[in-house]
């Protein structure tokens, strides 16, 4: 196969000129769903905010009925050259040996990091970005999707080339071709039924036997309708979205299971691999919508500070934002990542400080206000009951998708005994939500709402309430702040378990031992992922059972638990 081109830009690759020797000038490149900002060239950066947009629009192409846009923004950083990527890339990449990356992925809850390095050469140098940006796309239905599907469309788009008038994708991979023509099949029973906790998923050889056979099922199935006309992957994924069992989800749109292993075995090995083509010629992109401005220096620097902090640059970061302060102490987004840095050290107060900060001088950061609003809530509920709800309600009219926004309003309105209020709060989450998952707890609550109302009415008092919903008797662990020494634990999370209002437990399993952690307040538990989309929601209740993790946690006065839980870096 020969090599082609996959980003237009490429075409353009034109060193700019640097403000000074040491400070490059950066700019920023806004279009309709994307913030690019970029050390090199205006068109460049048009160029880059474009092929993302025609990413988007394909999306939107293939799959009409669903939200292509996520619930945090997108912000792409667009690196000249490598120099400029190294100084940005999580260090273990920089390590001697270390595959070169051409780019990188990093979900978090305030926003969806994508970092490019103009002058990636390879073939696909993007492809591990196309991959994630998959993932992003189908993360509402991740909880009910198998794993296989949600892997094999990852692998299948990961390859897209987006070109000046269309695109192409579903390029066949060489690599996984040659690899399942040499190793055995896992028979589709087995595939079907695959999760995370599975060694299929974790284990390098099997691993690399599921993602190669998921992509190559899922190429299949997909060309295989193109050519003939047919739906019967769009009918598997409706029947698994309604909680169809994935074998008899199979069986009901692919038929007889045998007679489709035989055709997949026929098609790795003897197969003529073919792509699809969509025209993008007449997708509606108006590219003198795109606005562009030059960053100052301060701005430029404190937003590669939050991207340094959130790959766990830590000491770069502050580095970084000791000169933004110097000079401008008022930069919002500095204090937004100072407060991510804190809460991420275990510093609540700190943090609470930063956050507050930050809301102060116009943060247009919906996680600034949330956050604002849960350590509010940490120091009495009561107390400070006014700026906790106009927080949360900052944060929802900021970002009306951020679903726990919404969950812990009304977690403080029921604990104020404003039922209604809160009933009117979740009934908004179900008008905006996209995910199962969050519909279905929203709905879950909205029961328990109704079942308190109809106690209210026969109970003057709170304190029955209370009583009934069983709160009276205090938090099972210490409201203290994680100020002890602290601790890593890395291994499988098992026993996860959520009470009311807020509060999570949990253990961290490996060979060697098992550690017990719990926080009173999941929202301020520092989640993060890099380079990879867990296969369910992060909401820590439901989404982080089995997966493995590296958890930070700080020694606690409650000796029944060996901790209270700072943060967790989720692992593939």
């Amino acid at each position: 196969m020969t090599k082609r081109s996959t980003f237009l830009f490429l075409l353009f690759t034109v060193l700019c000129a640097s403000a000074s020797a040491s400070a490059p000038q950066w700019l920023e490149v806004r279009s309709p769903h994307f913030t690019v900002l970029t050390d090199s060239n205006e068109q460049q950066g048009r160029a880059v905010a474009d092929q993302f947009e025609r990413m988007r629009w394909m999306f939107q192409t293939l799959y009409p009925k669903r939200n292509v846009d996520p619930v945090a923004p997108i912000v792409v950083i667009a690196a000249k050259n490598q120099k400029s990527f190294q100084a940005l890339e999580p260090e273990a990449y920089l390590a001697k040996g270390q595959v070169k990356l051409g780019g990188l992925f990093m979900r978090s809850l305030d926003k969806n990091y994508v970092l490019l390095r103009l002058d990636a050469v390879e073939e696909h140098p993007f492809a591990n970005v196309y991959h994630e940006y998959t993932h992003l796309q189908f993360s509402a239905d991740s909880a009910l999707l198998p794993l296989w599907l949600n892997e094999g469309l990852a692998e299948f788009m990961q390859n897209t080339e987006i070109r000046s008038k269309d695109v192409w994708l579903g390029e066949p991979s060489t690599d996984n071709i040659l690899f399942l023509r040499q190793n055995q099949l896992i028979p589709l029973d087995v595939l079907f039924r695959i999760d995370a906790k599975s060694p299929y998923y974790h284990e390098e050889q099997k691993g690399s036997i599921f993602y190669a056979e998921s992509w190559a099922l899922t190429h299949y199935l997909i060309l295989s309708d193109s050519v003939h006309h047919t739906h019967k992957s769009d009918d598997y994924y409706a029947l698994v979205l309604h909680h169809t069992d994935p074998v008899e989800a199979a069986q009901k749109a692919f038929g007889d299971l045998n007679q489709l292993q035989k055709k997949l075995d026929e098609y790795i090995r003897h197969g003529e691999y073919r792509h699809l083509v969509l025209s993008s010629a007449a997708a509606p992109l108006d590219e003198s919508a795109y606005s562009v401005r030059i960053l100052k220096q301060t701005e430029a620097d404190a937003a590669c500070a939050d991207f340094m902090a959130y790959v766990l640059r830590l000491q770069d970061a502050r580095s970084l934002i000791d000169t933004v302060f110097k000079a401008d102490p008022y930069n919002a987004q500095a204090h937004e990542t100072m407060g991510y840095i804190a809460a991420r050290d275990g510093k609540f107060d700190a943090a609470q400080k930063w956050y507050e900060e930050a809301t102060q001088l116009g943060s247009r950061n919906f996680l600034a206000y949330y956050y604002s609003a849960n350590y509010a809530m940490s120091q009495g509920i009561y107390q400070h009951q006014k700026e906790i709800e106009a927080n949360l309600r900052t944060a929802i009219r900021l970002n009306p998708r951020y679903a726990p926004a919404y969950e812990q309003l009304a977690s403080a309105l029921m604990t104020l005994d404003r039922i209604s209020d809160a009933e009117a709060v979740l009934n908004d989450l179900l008008k905006v939500s996209d995910s199962a998952t969050v519909a279905a707890d929203a709905r879950q609550r909205l029961t328990q709402i109704k079942h308190l109302q109809s106690i209210a009415k026969s109970r003057a008092t709170m304190e029955t309430v209370q009583g009934v919903v069983g709160i009276d008797d205090g938090p099972k662990h210490p409201n203290e702040a994680p100020t002890g020494p602290k601790h890593e634990a890395i291994g499988v999370i098992r026993g996860v378990s959520c009470s009311y209002p807020s509060v999570i437990e949990f253990r961290v399993e490996n060979a060697r031992k098992s550690v017990s952690l719990y926080n009173n307040n999941y929202s301020n538990l520092n989640l993060s992922v890099l380079d990879f989309t867990p296969p369910a929601s992060l909401n820590p209740c439901t989404g982080l059972e089995g997966m493995k993790a590296r958890v930070q946690f700080a020694e606690s006065s409650d000796k029944s638990v060996d901790g209270q839980a700072i943060s967790i870096e989720l692992r593939k």
